[in-house]
């Protein structure tokens, strides 16, 4: 079974399960597989001895030795050709009695994996640069050593060493290796409380900087922080979830797979390696945040994955669901910290099919959308393509979709464009007609990216609007001459009375008979009216039956006669 046929927006023609891996097979390759575990397929494999998955991890570790041995001897064999060229005429040497050799240089305690500047003693230096200056033959020597002295005298001076010193001292000092907490912020706001009512000098200064905004986003900045330093490491097994040998490091990862969640993890191959390519939100790799991009895997519940490809991988996690254990080589690159991604909602300006698309890395968790829907983008790792789920559709997509990223889409619209243009025959017209010069259009230029911003229109940002209690959004209703705004009105006020409501108009006539102030109209003398137009109560409209708005700070509909204003 695909991911496509769990998401429920790509079906193969010849139905789910196994025929749309038989299609992708006779299509186009692509760079990544879509990797899962139905819960109608097969039972559930039982785990492996332990003694017989060690001997496999033992064996993995020796072939991945014997393979960095061979890299190692013919970086060896192109060195030792330019060691011999640089023995055959050797520098000559000055012998320094003086010179300490790296391991008999003490080393300064480190923090944070650099090292700490040491404490300058005042008393020491101006002791030293008095000896040699007693030792020095010439006098400009003597006043260059006067200068100095005369500069560590200044009390300006002083004060900055002493700043270094306490420093120094302070990054000298061993500091835990995690945050203590990640509420400070709300321990701050409750210690300001406690000392409202205080009057001491310092407990009216605490107050002050504890009320300071500054101080406030700092600690909320070591919140943010220490939310992610503070995470619950994944509990690994001593002696048997993480294992050294040969220079290599080979992680057991074990995730119990629930038949109607999907793993959400690509694979593509690398030489014979198979390596994760992307985490999918949804699955259950992304909820057990054991597993990582780049990393390499070496079996599945014991089933040995190393040079296949990832139509068998498919297969053969297809058969598996239940508990899956995972042997890994984890990758080794510097991995960015993790972030909250903020959700942003975006409207489809076109319509996209991932089974046309033969630049979607993975055909099976690609996400068909229309133009118009409403799109939900949960993640923007990759560039060039986001994860998503289309609105309306959150139930029955358990693993988010794959749609092309707006710089991407951008890029291959402009090049769309250029390409059609090229192909434009010329047209050609009669001997006596002037011959129209075409359009021009700029060239596609990957890096005028707010050309293309402009230009082509993929996604537009979207946001809910809450209706405020109190208040009711003005329409204006808008046409030529006798086209049923009228009627319209009247029909959105019967049908839908508790969502539409007309504008009560101004005006300056007297009060009729029956009419109720407030609720027919609001009746104003003229000089009150005349005095608003002279404030700046400005009405856009050209006749006295189109709805108009009133400019002001309320934004309301005037209505039905020349004296008449917006409310």
């Amino acid at each position: 079974m695909t991911t496509s046929h769990l998401n429920g927006h790509v079906a193969s023609e010849g139905g789910g399960g196994r025929g749309g891996n038989d299609e992708l097979r006779g299509g186009q390759q692509h760079r990544e597989m879509a990797v899962d575990c139905p819960g109608d397929l097969g039972s559930r494999t039982l785990p492996v001895r332990r003694s017989a998955q060690l001997e496999r991890i033992r064996q993995h570790q020796e072939d991945l030795r014997r393979r960095r041995e061979e890299e190692g001897r013919q970086l060896d064999l192109n060195a030792s050709l330019r060691l011999r060229k640089l023995s055959q005429n050797p520098n000559i040497g000055i012998d320094n009695p003086t010179f300490l050799q790296d391991s008999h240089i003490p080393q300064q305690p480190a923090l944070g994996g650099q090292h700490t500047q040491a404490l300058l003693g005042l008393e020491e230096l101006l002791f030293s640069l008095k000896q040699v200056r007693g030792f020095l033959p010439d006098q400009q020597s003597q006043n260059d050593v006067e200068l100095v002295l005369s500069l560590l005298n200044k009390s300006d001076f002083q004060s900055a060493l002493k700043i270094h010193n306490a420093v120094a001292s302070s990054m000298n000092r061993p500091s835990p290796p995690f945050p203590q907490t990640q509420h400070a912020l709300p321990l701050a706001m409750e210690v300001r409380s406690l000392v409202q009512s205080c009057h001491s000098k310092e407990g009216l200064e605490l107050h002050s900087l504890l009320t300071d905004t500054h101080v406030q986003a700092l600690l909320l900045a070591h919140d943010g922080i220490a939310e992610v330093e503070l995470q619950p490491e994944s509990e690994l097994v001593e002696g048997e979830t993480l294992t050294q040998w040969g220079g290599e490091t080979v992680k057991i990862v074990r995730i119990e797979k629930a038949q109607d969640v999907p793993l959400g993890a690509t694979v593509r191959n690398e030489m014979e390696s198979v390596l994760i390519s992307r985490i999918v939100r949804g699955g259950a790799a992304e909820r057990s945040g054991l597993l990582s991009e780049g990393d390499e895997i070496l079996e599945i519940n014991g089933t040995e994955i190393r040079g296949k490809d990832v139509n068998q991988v498919f297969d053969i996690l297809a058969d598996m669901h239940g508990l899956l254990t995972f042997v890994l080589i984890p990758n080794n690159q510097n991995k960015p910290a993790p972030v909250k991604e903020t959700v942003i909602h975006v409207k489809a300006h076109f319509d996209y099919d991932p089974s046309d698309d033969p630049y979607v890395p993975c055909r099976e968790l690609g996400l068909s959308f229309q133009k118009g829907d409403i799109l939900h983008i949960i993640s923007q790792s990759d560039p060039n393509w986001w994860q998503a789920y289309r609105d309306g559709d959150e139930d029955n997509q358990p693993l988010a979709g794959l749609v092309p990223g707006k710089s991407f889409q951008q890029q291959r619209e402009a090049m769309k464009q250029t390409i059609e243009e090229d192909k434009e025959p010329e047209k050609t017209g009669k001997l006596w007609c002037a011959k129209k010069n075409k359009r021009k259009r700029k060239k596609y230029n990957s890096h005028r990216a707010d050309d293309l911003d402009e230009e082509i229109l993929t996604y537009e940002e979207m946001a809910l609007y809450h209706q405020p209690a109190n208040r009711k959004r003005p329409i204006a209703l808008i046409g030529p001459s006798s086209c049923g705004q009228a009627e319209l009105r009247q029909k959105l006020l019967h049908n839908q009375p508790d969502r539409f409501a007309g504008a009560v108009p101004h005006t300056t006539r007297s009060r009729r008979d029956g009419e109720v102030s407030g609720r027919d109209y609001h009746f104003v003398s003229r000089q009150t009216f005349e005095a608003e137009l002279a404030a700046g109560e400005t009405f856009v409209g050209s006749r006295t039956q189109i709805v108009c708005f009133r400019c002001s700070e309320s934004e309301n509909i005037p209505s039905r006669d020349g004296n008449a204003k917006g409310h």
